[in-house]
């Protein structure tokens, strides 16, 4: 999952942003790297940058949402075997 770019979509309302193709120097910056922070150009009128802790905060808040998914997944799986449902009987439930 690309974090980053989930994280700068929820600002400005969508996609407002692309990636530079050269530094301030002018040298081409190869695409593996391009997907970085300090490479984002904005290319929507009256988009603001957010700040590097803005984003960074922004994707720890989407990792802790997955993994909070994960967790709850992982304990209604345990509260259905509790009940006495096997693995066949409560993937047949859940599709999991």
């Amino acid at each position: 999952m690309d974090y980053l770019q989930k994280a700068l979509a929820t600002f400005n309302g969508g996609m407002w942003y692309g990636w530079k193709t050269h530094d301030s120097d002018g040298n081409k910056i190869p695409n593996s790297e391009r997907m970085q922070y300090q490479h984002i150009k904005i290319i929507k009128d009256g988009a603001t940058m957010p700040t590097e802790a803005e984003v960074n905060a922004k994707i720890q808040e989407l990792k802790d949402a997955k993994q909070a998914a994960i967790d709850k997944k992982a304990s209604g799986k345990q509260k259905l075997k509790d009940l006495g449902l096997d693995d066949a009987e409560i993937k047949a439930l859940i599709g999991a």
